[in-house]
């Protein structure tokens, strides 16, 4: 039985920007009317959580708990939440918080939310709430990043965070491959299906073959697209590329650039290119491997200060644009039940992307991403 207040669970927490995520027994205070209790089965490593454990970005306090790709199962709900058949024992994929109030979200834009920043990053209830998570001496805790901080046994989480399972899913074999849906995959899967909309006949380039550029290209496949390409410097993600929908992959180290390489193989050009790096030189060869009102949708983050060069008089004459995409610019509650029906189908085959580490094990899991061994890791809860 879990009590009503002061619940005690364990967490990774990070004291201070750059500090390590250390495992910490941690308390969360009482369930409020609009929030529900989520038991945390398995969490995605995302690079957003790195750079926010490093302080590369940094939007609230710390020490905080981060996580912001769970899945889990709901413990308690909220008297208040308006979703009345949510009830104890529901399967939950948890994605990112909006105010639900501006035009974005009233439009279904909800990655375009105008409180973003605050609804995510700043964490707590409200801009200027407190956290629903202290130490076991009474020290405040930033939680509910992103609306969730699923890196935790246990989670508050805020009800736009909440989405239900469509279907049964089998919690064996399912959830560990569907934990990023909330941010990875509907991020790369989105932008495609909402921003893009590639036509069958559209020649779509992907950049960085990473969990988001992947998540695209399989996005991409599964809506028709026929000509899908795969563009990396690591041979072994172009492969998987392949295996997942790409119909051409290039590897950026073994031409004399993106734009060469990419103009060899369509001399008019490529119809659309999504970028997931944040590279300037990629962006910029981007801009020049489009053909005429090509479109060029940054997801990548570019680094702070960074500028594109480019004709701008060209650029115009060519109908040519730049579009910046946040978390796909979807509504959780309507393309993750969507991905998900298309994995039971095997048409989303993000199976092929993961592997789960025990909770311990995190250290091992982020030294993985770094080398490259593994394109999504997943932290195992059940076992804790």
């Amino acid at each position: 039985m879990i009590p009503e207040n002061n619940i005690p669970t364990k967490a990774y927490v990070v004291d201070s920007p750059g500090a390590p995520f250390t495992l910490q027994d941690v308390i969360l205070d009482e369930v409020k009317p609009d929030e529900v209790l989520v038991e945390i089965q398995y969490t995605g490593l995302c690079h957003t959580d790195i750079v926010v454990q490093k302080g590369i970005i940094s939007a609230g306090q710390y020490p905080a708990v981060l996580g912001h790709e769970g899945v889990g199962i709901v413990r308690r709900v909220g008297s208040s939440v308006k979703d009345k058949t949510l009830k104890d024992g529901d399967l939950v994929f948890l994605g990112f918080n909006t105010c639900n109030n501006c035009s974005a979200c009233h439009d279904e834009r909800k990655g375009f939310c105008h409180s973003f920043t605050s609804s995510n990053f700043v964490g707590g209830r409200g801009e200027n709430g407190p956290s629903p998570i202290s130490s076991t001496s009474g020290k405040s805790i930033r939680g509910k990043f992103f609306g969730q901080s699923s890196m935790s046994k246990l989670a508050i989480v805020a009800e736009s965070s909440i989405v239900k399972s469509p279907i049964p899913l089998d919690i064996d074999t399912d959830l560990a491959p569907l934990a990023p849906l909330g941010c990875g995959y509907i991020t790369g899967a989105g932008t495609v299906m909402n921003v893009l909309k590639p036509k069958p006949s559209t020649k779509l380039v992907v950049l960085g073959m990473g969990a988001v550029g992947l998540a695209a290209v399989m996005a991409a496949r599964a809506m028709g697209v026929e000509t899908i390409i795969g563009a990396d410097f690591v041979d072994a993600k172009l492969e998987l590329a392949k295996e997942v929908g790409a119909s051409h992959i290039l590897n950026t180290k073994k031409v004399a650039g993106l734009k060469e390489g990419l103009l060899e193989m369509f001399p008019g050009g490529v119809d659309q290119i999504l970028d997931t790096t944040g590279v300037v030189p990629l962006l910029e060869a981007s801009i020049e491997a489009l053909g005429h009102e090509g479109v060029l949708v940054i997801v990548g983050v570019v680094p702070a200060g960074a500028k594109l060069s480019f004709e701008p008089q060209e650029f115009m004459m060519a109908c040519k644009q730049i579009i910046g995409s946040i978390e796909g610019c979807s509504n959780p509650q309507v393309l993750l039940p969507q991905l998900i029906k298309l994995y039971k189908e095997g048409k989303f085959p993000v199976d092929k992307l993961f592997k789960v580490y025990d909770t311990r094990a995190l250290e091992d899991a982020l030294e993985d991403l770094k080398l490259g061994k593994v394109i999504k890791p997943i932290l195992k809860w059940t076992d804790l």
